[in-house]
């Protein structure tokens, strides 16, 4: 077992919310051996067992993310097990392209909304647990295909496009909240980019983890760029 660190995200309760990919499961890792507490979630109950046993300690939950009831359940459980997330990494996403500009579905993309609905109903469920939280941290893993979208992933950068949107206005959220109380903003929320996440699952795994290492206002409506010149 790894030696623990005096890492800022040590005792928080982090929630990674489809957390049953590969960059979940590097999410995971990194987390529990940071101290965190992570509760891993997942519509799969064979994965998020597997997820949860690469990283002994995790807590898990089956929910599917895009029915807004079973988000809230949701909240309400992790809540009584647990008490208020301070972390929150939505991880739901996947990829559907080519074919240019013609070949943009509306089947593709309907599969790839389900990644920002699922993010729209996770971060209204917990935003409250965010905004109180003494070090709160909402992060999305966003793509550089935002910055020069290309015809045939089209519906793909349209997508991530509106993420990165949600996830400023959810900054902006932070900000004005601790501006209206009169105090430092505490939670921030950062998109990390990637060109493609096979090969940095890892790297982006620890960039989440380190956004506890520094004061809020060094990271929120951020965009961290990971990879390959980033």
């Amino acid at each position: 077992m790894t030696d623990r660190t005096d890492e800022g995200v040590n005792g928080r309760l982090v929630l990674l919310a489809g957390g049953t990919s590969a960059v979940g499961r590097a999410s995971a890792r990194a987390l529990v051996d940071a101290g965190a507490r992570v509760v891993i979630v997942g519509s799969d109950a064979e994965r998020v067992v597997a997820a949860a046993a690469e990283a002994p300690g995790a807590f898990t939950e089956l929910c599917d993310l895009t029915n807004p009831d079973a988000v809230t359940a949701l909240r309400d459980r992790v809540h009584a097990a647990h008490g208020s997330v301070d972390g929150l990494f939505p991880l739901v996403g996947g990829w559907r392209g080519g074919g240019g500009l013609a070949g943009q579905s509306d089947d593709d993309l309907a599969f790839l909304m389900r990644s920002f609905t699922a993010l729209r109903l996770v971060t209204r469920a917990f935003d409250a647990d965010l905004r109180s939280s003494s070090a709160g941290r909402l992060a999305i893993v966003s793509s550089t295909a935002v910055a020069r979208p290309l015809a045939g992933g089209a519906n793909y950068a349209a997508v991530k496009a509106a993420s990165e949107a949600w996830v400023r206005a959810v900054a902006q959220g932070y900000a004005k909240a601790a501006r209206d109380d009169a105090r430092e903003v505490s939670s921030a929320a950062v998109i990390l980019r990637v060109r493609s996440l096979e090969g940095l699952e890892s790297a982006v795994a620890s960039a989440f983890v380190a956004l506890w290492d520094d004061a809020a206002d060094a990271w929120n409506d951020v965009v961290i760029e990971i990879g390959a010149g980033g």
